[in-house]
């Protein structure tokens, strides 16, 4: 008997009080518009931040706040279309994730296509993870080196340790059953990825207010005098992929919803959190990304709390480091997760009887092998902005724009060829001409980057 049906069965067997439980069968779901909106803010707030100054550096003051602000308002619209199919409209079940919903709404093709841009977005976050922690602890060391022996020197360190060690203890931490739903991680990864987020724009303002500030300009980096045209025009798709990924959350909305209490109605409340979580959300990054580029200028490093940027004071810079390390230790796990359940689950139905599928040893073998093939990967491709911009570039289009408008059309019943059903489209298909874009950007960066670089000597 499924999980989900044997709850429903003891439910009711035992009186069904709903006082305690929902008309699913689970116990009574408690969350608020409030706690909703606090779900939303820390999903969205994290590694994505750090390049936004370095995007707003190669499209300058108008394209970049308007990259900005366009990106949250499609991000935002699409996310009320997909609070309507939490439920059924036949007959009021629950989806109780992304790939359900799809499943449930769409089904055949799309569902599977939904299937591969998820997961292929979850390992991609995992490579682009490894990448981001193991620069901010390398940023650690030589931020203590450049105090101690003066800006001027090299500190240069391989980042290749760094993934290691951020390798190790993931394969440890992938160990511990449910690790990823122990309740305090959301916490502290909320307060983690706060608390680097507003080091940064502290440091930003700092900079800016001491006069020590970079030259900026209405259209960015300067075409003849920082870059070539050929490198503004990839520099600037890559910086459009950059901003998708600092609005990549569209994939956790629906288990955030499921959260809610039923009354007021879970779309209701959806929508209302989501508009003050992108909102929030927005303004943080607006301050972020202009704050950067206003105090760096088109030298802005493409991470500008590992980029030295800033030299003092270290320890404030260290802490940050810290911070970004701990959250993307957690954010790992979490984001692995669903790919170790997809793999197990496999192995599971093919041999059911197996004791040795069921049994610890198999999934540390797989989940040792899973670590380790990231950090190989993130060791031959440690590109901070270009693995960014290209994970931002592919997830946006498929799993923030498509599916929940085509989720919406069927739902609604929207006629073809109606004037709902063209704007819908023209969005879709506009959306999707700029993932590719920002792809082919991200494509060219780290094309460029493998010419010049020596495999598995990553240096910081």
């Amino acid at each position: 008997m499924a999980p989900e049906l044997q709850k429903r069965t003891l439910a009711v067997e035992s009186g069904f009080d709903s006082s305690r439980f929902d008309d699913d069968g689970r116990i009574k779901r408690t969350g608020t518009l409030l706690t909703a909106s606090a779900h939303i803010i820390t999903a969205v707030i994290g590694s994505g931040v750090l390049s936004l100054a370095w995007a707003l550096a190669q499209l300058g003051w108008i394209a970049g706040p308007i990259a900005l602000i366009a990106f949250s308002i499609i991000t935002w619209f699409n996310s009320t279309l997909l609070a309507d199919s939490y439920r059924s409209p036949f007959n009021g079940t629950r989806n109780y994730t992304y790939m359900e919903a799809v499943k449930n709404n769409l089904g055949g093709m799309k569902y599977k296509f939904c299937a591969l841009a998820q997961y292929v977005n979850l390992a991609g976050v995992t490579i682009g993870y490894t990448i981001t922690a193991s620069i901010s602890m390398a940023a650690v060391k030589r931020s203590n080196c450049f105090h101690k022996n003066g800006h001027e020197a090299g500190c240069h360190t391989s980042n290749n340790m760094f993934m290691t060690i951020f390798g190790v203890t993931q394969i440890i931490l992938s160990q511990i059953p449910n690790f990823h739903e122990l309740s305090a991680l959301s916490i502290i990864a909320a307060i983690m990825s706060f608390a680097y987020s507003l080091v940064g724009l502290g440091l930003s303002l700092a900079q800016i207010a001491g006069g020590n500030t970079g030259k900026t300009r209405l259209t960015g980096v300067e075409v003849g005098v920082d870059v070539t045209s050929s490198e503004k025009l990839w520099g600037s798709f890559q910086a459009i992929g950059n901003v998708a990924f600092a609005y990549a959350f569209s994939t956790v909305l629906v288990e955030i919803q499921d959260t809610l209490k039923s009354s007021p109605p879970e779309n209701q409340e959806m929508k209302k959190a989501t508009i003050i979580g992108v909102s929030i959300t927005t303004i943080f990054y607006t301050l972020c990304g202009t704050l950067g580029y206003a105090a760096f200028g088109n030298n802005a490093p493409g991470n500008f709390l590992t980029g030295f940027g800033f030299y003092e004071p270290f320890w404030l810079i260290d802490f940050a480091n810290i911070c970004i390390v701990v959250h993307l230790v957690g954010a790992y796990q979490v984001f692995c997760q669903p790919i170790y359940n997809l793999v197990e689950g496999w192995f599971t139905r093919q041999w059911p009887e197996s004791k040795f599928i069921k049994g610890f040893m198999f999934r540390l073998i797989w989940r040792t092998f899973y670590v380790i093939v990231t950090c190989v990967i993130a060791m031959l491709f440690p590109f901070f902005n270009s693995v960014l911009g290209l994970l931002g570039a592919l997830s946006f289009w498929p799993l923030t724009v498509y599916f929940p408008i085509e989720m919406y059309i069927s739902r609604a019943k929207i006629r073809r060829c109606s004037s709902v059903w063209t704007w819908l489209k023209v969005l879709s298909g506009t959306c999707l001409v700029v993932s590719l874009l920002a792809a082919a950007g991200s494509i060219e960066g780290l094309i460029k980057e493998v010419s010049a670089y020596k495999p598995f000597n990553s240096i910081s």
